[in-house]
């Protein structure tokens, strides 16, 4: 069975995503979170479970929306040099629209809970699988080794532009973060491609 969802779920989503940015997960109340989305405390019941499910379920919205917008914009991009910058740039650009999201998922979504851990990875497989697609059509098309290792590659790939976005937030976004994104797609690139590497082409 589904998830109840609606226009009160909306709000309660996006209203604890101000909460928790505002306040930290830990110090932020479920009442708040009802207040900010102007509804009853026992609306927010109806929807979540507690204040961990309200949190997860925020960061499966965002990322679910993030990915399908990403996959719609490369779908008729054949580079994948270009796809993989539209994809940090795509990263990028919705953390600086949004900066208390970016505050949430950078920072408020890092909690030392293992449970809470397995499902942030569990709502990250989507956006891990584009970057597999990505890597995956790399190699068919001679850009990436044959050979290469997938994992370690989308964990490069993944770390490196959380990093940069972490940095960001943590330096209170005093500059422009967009604007890194073809930079860091590029420095990517080199890195995992044939081409940076030809003493590899002579060996067999």
């Amino acid at each position: 069975m589904g998830r109840k969802k609606g226009p009160k779920y909306d709000a309660i989503i996006d209203a604890a995503v101000v909460v928790f940015a505002q306040n930290g997960y830990h110090n932020s109340k479920v009442s708040k979170i009802a207040q900010e989305a102007g509804v009853a405390d026992g609306t927010i019941y109806l929807y979540f479970k507690n204040k961990e499910d309200i949190l997860i379920s925020m960061f499966e919205e965002k990322m679910s929306i993030f990915v399908d917008r990403i996959q719609h914009e490369i779908s008729h991009v054949e580079s994948i040099e270009k796809k993989l910058e539209i994809m940090v740039e795509m990263h990028f650009t919705q953390l600086e629209l949004d900066p208390d999201l970016a505050i949430v998922t950078q920072l408020e979504l890092r909690q030392s809970n293992t449970n809470m851990r397995y499902k942030v990875n569990e709502v990250l497989k989507g956006y891990l699988g584009l970057i597999d697609g990505l890597l995956e059509e790399g190699m068919k098309q001679g850009l990436f080794d044959p050979g290469l290792n997938i994992r370690i590659a989308r964990q490069i790939i993944f770390g490196a532009v959380d990093e940069v976005a972490t940095n960001w937030v943590m330096k209170e976004r005093k500059y422009a973060l967009t604007p890194l994104a073809s930079d860091i797609s590029d420095m990517l690139i080199k890195g995992l491609s044939l081409k940076s590497q030809p003493e590899l082409k002579g060996k067999g």
